[in-house]
């Protein structure tokens, strides 16, 4: 399969057969690598050497709308949403409809109902906007696929709770590109109906990155009950409020609770008050990159060398003194296991990866150019997910409030 991209390019074999690629391996100096137009910059975001079409089998479905108990406790319904006048979520239904015009706001699809942290991202990552929620990440990424949304707003790791690996997944499985970044601190809060008290209580319930974000807060306020993990944090205070449950907490920020009608029955009970939540804003196309200000740039690829290629992937970003600032594998879904045969021990297995990398740096440099065309040597599959502009936004613990 030929892959077309810019005008100066050149071919290499691989197994998967002959590539196109962006980068020529006899000049690393990219005169003219990134175009003056957005449809030169979005052909070199393009996969550059690859026939993986989907990192997901077609019998894998996405079922967040589940909820797990974490302790054996048993599982809930969510019941609609108390307040009719909040925007209903977006569902995984077949006969989506066109989006309707709306001028020149901007439609942002988040994972979660009103009063999600999500929520709060797109706000800050486009305050004018309107928030548009969605029961599942994969909606969120269909909404804007299919015009439903202009963009979509998506947490990708957690400072205490670490990645939220289903979005990698999906970042993958999509064609969408990341144009910006949020840092949102996550402020969270203990939920209850009025009146009640925590000796009420037996359950405590939320996203399980909020559940494992206040584990020890909880145990230090003498909450030893069953903790069970819900689709978001909002969504926890809409069930307690819906069902009436006077022996239910949820963990969720105090908008969920002004809009549900909740009471904070605790307030911070994040283990640690330098709690940040990364969220990466998507698009249908990418922006161009720039210098003028802090870039960062996302990558995926995968090799098929064992584990020294992953070294000397990582040796082309240090030679050029570029700052990694995030590294994450996830598996290769269509070639998971690597098998090694040899007479002597029988057969070795390894687990095949994909790896996802975040640096310091502007696809509008050379430097970055010049990395990744060394990179694109030693991998058998590489794709540019983002260059956009960092969050540089001062921050407190008290902005999550929000």
């Amino acid at each position: 399969m030929k892959h077309k991209f810019l005008q100066r390019s050149s071919s290499r074999k691989t197994r998967t057969g002959t590539i196109q690629c962006i980068y020529r391996s006899d000049s690393r100096n990219f005169t003219g690598g990134i175009g003056l137009n957005r449809t030169d910059w979005q052909s070199s975001c393009a996969i550059l050497a690859s026939n993986v079409v989907s990192q997901q089998p077609e019998t894998e479905k996405a079922n967040n709308s589940e909820i797990a108990a974490v302790n054996g406790h048993k599982t809930l319904d969510l019941a609609p949403i108390v307040d009719q006048n909040l925007p209903k979520p977006l569902s995984l239904i077949p006969d989506l409809s066109p989006a309707p015009m709306h001028g020149n706001q901007l439609r942002v699809a988040y994972q979660g109902v009103p009063g999600a942290y999500s929520e709060a991202a797109a706000g800050k990552a486009y305050p004018k906007c309107e928030a548009i929620p969605c029961d599942q990440f994969e909606v969120a990424f269909q909404a804007v696929e299919l015009w439903l949304a202009d963009r979509a707003v998506l947490p990708v790791e957690n400072s205490l709770g670490g990645s939220i690996h289903r979005n990698y997944d999906l970042l993958l499985r999509h064609r969408l590109h990341i144009v910006g970044e949020v840092q949102l601190p996550v402020h969270h809060c203990l939920l209850v109906l009025p009146g009640v008290r925590k000796e009420y209580l037996n359950r405590v319930i939320s996203h399980p990155q909020a559940l494992s974000q206040c584990e020890l807060t909880l145990t230090k306020l003498g909450l030893n009950v069953a903790r069970e993990a819900v689709d978001d944090t909002a969504g926890a205070a809409e069930f307690i409020a819906s069902n009436n449950r006077r022996d239910t907490a949820a963990i969720a920020s105090a908008r969920a609770a002004e809009l549900y009608g909740l009471q904070i029955l605790a307030d911070g009970i994040q283990d640690d008050l330098g709690n940040v939540t990364r969220f990466v804003m998507l698009a249908r196309e990418p922006i161009i990159p720039r210098t003028d200000r802090p870039f960062k740039t996302s990558i995926v690829f995968a090799h098929d060398k064992g584990t020294s290629v992953l070294f000397k992937v990582l040796s082309a970003f240090a030679f050029r003194n570029i700052s990694l600032t995030k590294i994450e594998s996830r598996p290769h879904r269509n070639c998971p296991i690597r098998c090694v045969d040899d007479a002597n021990v029988g057969t070795a297995k390894h687990f095949e990866y994909m790896f996802y990398i975040d640096f310091e740096a502007s696809m509008a440099e050379p430097r970055a150019q010049n990395a990744l065309a060394e990179v694109q040597e030693f991998t058998s599959f590489l794709r540019v997910l983002g260059s956009y502009p960092m969050d540089m936004t001062p921050w407190s613990p008290r902005n999550g409030d929000e």
